[in-house]
């Protein structure tokens, strides 16, 4: 696998680590929650920078793309 298959597979399966929505999946979060961490600014580091990408995602329309990649490749 690729690398950038590889991190969108890990991207896929990664959960939010602390906070109001501990344990969901990133890709799961709600919109509004996503777009206030925009607004306000993403944590630093590897978090922040999934979470940026998950905003690009949602932002786009491409949560499927994720979920897909969630449902047929385990992490």
């Amino acid at each position: 696998m690729l690398d950038n298959q590889k991190y969108l597979v890990e991207l896929a399966h990664a959960k939010m680590p602390f906070g109001k929505y501990e344990g969901k999946y990133l890709i799961d979060l709600p919109e509004y929650y996503i777009v206030w961490y925009h607004n306000k600014g993403f944590p630093k580091g590897k978090l922040g920078e999934q979470m940026a990408l998950i905003y690009e995602l949602k932002l786009n329309g491409l949560e499927m793309l994720l979920k897909n990649i969630r449902s047929n490749y385990k992490k």
